[in-house]
């Protein structure tokens, strides 16, 4: 007499779960595969461009006024023109909200003042003008003290700095923002002979430093 085998429904249950569970593992590995592969390219692709950061200098600082109405508020005018440059043959640069403002022995001496934003192609370079204002800024009471120091000394150290955002371009990709910060360094004659209706101007170039 022959017999006769049949299976239950928990064996077929636990053979349809088996099968289930290795197509699962199978999508699961072929998407870590893709998703590896596609980091790859995406490394390669950085590490071949590996974008530098841009690059200013300062070509002329004016001071048209450094006044103070009272002890503590101080009235100012400042015009600078930096030399921007992209030093990339294959990424271009997306400049985005961009704010400039002049300080002095570590205040701030004139208000935030936006400059337009830009675009820079592969080792392009531009020239940027920022008009820098304060009226009535409280400054420290020591402020007329320092500034008459300098002026014996026969010089006056500014420093300038810009802020704002930038995109890299590769092709028709763009990137996300990347915060940068620009800080330059002006060393302005300024001696007790100076005329005081002349403004004080310095046009030696001055390498800046940025981070991004």
């Amino acid at each position: 007499m022959s017999q006769v085998f049949s299976k239950s429904p928990k064996h077929c249950a636990e053979r349809r779960r088996f099968t289930i569970s290795k197509s699962h593992k199978k999508l699961f590995f072929a998407f870590c595969s893709f998703l590896t592969l596609l980091l790859a390219c995406i490394f390669l692709i950085w590490l071949t461009l590996h974008p530098s950061k841009p690059q200013f200098s300062l070509t002329q600082a004016d001071i048209y006024q450094l006044s103070l109405t009272r002890p503590s508020l101080l009235n100012s005018s400042i015009q600078l023109t930096f030399l921007s440059k992209n030093p990339n043959k294959r990424v271009a640069i997306y400049y985005d909200q961009l704010q400039a403002y002049a300080s002095y022995k570590g205040q701030q001496i004139t208000v935030d003042t936006s400059l337009p934003p830009f675009y820079q192609d592969h080792e392009e370079a531009n020239l940027l003008t920022a008009f820098l204002q304060g009226t009535a800024l409280p400054v420290a009471p020591s402020f007329g003290y320092e500034v008459g120091r300098d002026q014996i000394a026969g010089k006056i150290v500014l420093s300038l700095k810009v802020n704002g955002k930038l995109r890299w371009k590769v092709g028709s990709w763009v990137s996300g923002r990347y915060r940068f910060n620009v800080n330059c360094v002006s060393i302005i004659a300024f001696g007790p002979n100076t005329a005081p209706t002349s403004p004080l101007s310095s046009n030696r170039g001055t390498q800046c430093s940025t981070t991004v």
